[in-house]
Order: C-alpha cells, then sequence, then structure tokens
C-alpha cells in the first residue's frame, strides 16, 4: 500500500467510527471487533493489500501493544472512584492475585496433562491466557470518575493489576523453557520475580504519582493563571514511572496502574487540605467577616489527561 493509500484508508476509518454509524449501534459493535473485520479485510484472507509478518516486525508489534497497554492502564487508574483500602479493593485484589493465580495452574495443569506440553511451556500458557485484557474490557470499566458502581470498579481494578500479577508466571514459564525445575531457579523466581517487581512496582508508582501531584500543585500556587498541559504531565507520567520500572527489574504495567491511581488521590487529598486552609483562614479574628474562597476540584491533571487519553486509546 501507498502512503496515500494508508491515508486514505485510515482516515475513513476513524471518520467511521467517529461517527457511530446507526447500524454499527444497532449490532452494538465494539471498535475492536469493527478494527479487527476491517484488518481481516484488508489482509492475506480477503483483499490482500496489506500484508504484516509478525516474525520479522514483533519489535514494532511489541511497543504498539505496550503502548495501548499503558494508555488503558493508566486511564483505568485515573477512574478509581474510592481510596485505597482493605474493604473496598479486597475483592479485586483477591481477584487479581488469589483467583488470578488458580486460573494460571489451572489451565498450566490442562496444557501439561491433557495437551501433553513442556511444563514451562504449559505455565507460560497460562499466565498469557489467564489475565482479562484491560483494552478489550473497557466497555465494562468504569465510565467515569464519579462512577461508584461496585461491579464496574472491581472489574477496572482487578484488569489494572493482573497484567502485573500474571507477569512473574509468564517468566517462571520461560525460564523453564531453558533449565530444568531446581530450588535455586524457583528460588531466584520468588525473591526477584514476585516479591521484588511487584513491590518495587507499586512503590515506584505511589512516589512518582504523589510527586507530580505535589509539583502541580505547588506551581498553580504560585501562579493560578499559567495554564498546564495536563496531557502531556500524563504521558510523561506515563513514561517516566514505566521507565524507572524498567531501569530496575519491576513490572511496568503495574506501576503504571498504582501511579495513576496515586495521582488521583494525592490530587483529592492535596485540594482537600488546600480547602480546609483556606475555610479556616477564611475568618480573621478581629472582623469575622468571610472571605471569597477559591475553590480547586479533586481532579487536575488526572481529569485533564483523561479527557485526551480516553479518545486515543480508542
Amino acid at each position: 500500500m501507498t502512503n496515500a493509500v494508508w491515508f486514505v484508508a485510515i482516515g475513513t476509518l476513524l471518520i467511521l467510527m467517529g461517527t457511530r454509524p446507526p447500524v454499527l449501534q444497532r449490532l452494538n459493535l465494539s471498535p475492536s471487533m469493527v478494527y479487527l473485520s476491517v484488518g481481516v479485510l484488508l489482509g492475506p484472507s480477503v483483499i490482500g493489500v496489506f500484508h504484516f509478518n509478525p516474525l520479522k516486525q514483533a519489535h514494532l508489534l511489541e511497543v504498539l501493544a505496550e503502548l495501548a497497554v499503558l494508555l488503558s492502564l493508566f486511564i483505568a487508574g485515573t477512574k478509581m472512584p474510592v481510596p485505597f483500602g482493605w474493604r473496598a479493593w479486597r475483592v479485586p485484589l483477591r481477584l487479581a492475585f488469589i483467583s488470578m493465580t488458580i486460573s494460571v495452574v489451572l489451565t498450566a495443569a490442562f496444557g501439561y496433562y491433557l495437551l501433553g506440553l513442556p511444563l514451562g511451556a504449559a505455565i507460560l500458557l497460562g499466565g498469557i491466557l489467564a489475565p482479562t485484557d484491560p483494552v478489550l474490557a473497557s466497555d465494562v470499566q468504569v465510565r467515569h470518575m464519579g462512577d461508584t458502581d461496585p461491579l464496574r470498579f472491581t472489574l477496572t481494578s482487578e484488569a489494572g493489576m493482573n497484567d502485573g500479577s500474571a507477569f512473574p508466571f509468564v517468566l517462571l514459564g520461560l525460564l523453564l523453557l531453558g533449565s530444568p525445575v531446581s530450588d535455586d531457579l524457583l528460588g531466584g523466581w520468588v525473591l526477584k520475580d514476585v516479591f521484588w517487581s511487584t513491590a518495587s512496582a507499586i512503590v515506584v508508582g505511589l512516589v512518582t504519582g504523589r510527586l507530580l501531584a505535589q509539583l502541580v500543585r505547588w506551581q498553580r500556587s504560585l501562579e493560578r493563571t499559567v495554564p498546564l498541559l495536563d496531557d502531556f504531565l500524563g504521558l510523561g507520567l506515563i513514561g517516566l514511572t514505566y521507565g524507572v520500572c524498567l531501569l530496575i527489574d519491576a513490572w511496568g504495567v503495574l506501576g503504571v496502574f498504582v501511579t495513576a491511581i496515586s495521582l488521583r488521590q494525592s490530587e483529592i487529598t492535596l485540594a482537600r487540605d488546600e480547602e480546609s486552609n483556606q475555610r479556616r483562614g477564611a475568618f480573621s479574628a478581629s472582623s469575622h467577616q468571610p472571605r471569597e474562597i477559591k475553590p480547586h476540584g479533586p481532579g487536575e491533571v488526572s481529569e485533564g489527561s483523561l479527557r485526551f487519553k480516553e479518545p486515543l486509546e480508542r
């Protein structure tokens, strides 16, 4: 395909999805189904104007998949309606870690005993198939920042965490494909790929989200009239968190999800603290006359970047 044909095809597809014709609405087709159908139509199975070799272009495919997942996880994290606490998060945590592990084990057992796969390949199959896809599950996730539906909250938070919880099993399967089972292999896997990579990703996400929220609050307190590019700040936070996680061998997908939650919750906390300080200072000791209070919304970078990234994800 020439560049001109590419522009025409992609432009037409974007206009089609932007207008959402009535036939698509009646059929209730998700964007992913439409994109898949167009790909099959243009691919070698039908028209044959587009050829893509996933083996030769595996690196490009990997980068594109990473970008899609990171954007989706960041969007899901910024829409989390409640602060972190065991009572509210116990169900998605059990789904993402306990149920996730059980699903991997059952899938691996099926592959090992019934399909006759090697142990490493069976575990790898379980690690790949067990987690739900945050991109494909976007239509059943939390719809907006004020959405408190418990079912959608559980699905969204579980989809954001299970990629990180499944990654250790993927690496275990790859390790067992190259080496036999041994105490040293399992011990190193537990210490590095399970505990260190998971805990460090959570710490990196919490710290980077909190620091950006404080930086933005501090800058806006100095000069309230200067607009900030929330979409750029959100993309920069994704890149910073994911890059730091890669440097220290942490799970980057989990870190990006945690940093989105940390950013939004930090903005809410800082906004409430500022509003409380304004209310305490609104009454002077002498006159007791109220002064004008200029409240700030709880969502700033998270809310602004969400408006940019949701269309970008689709």
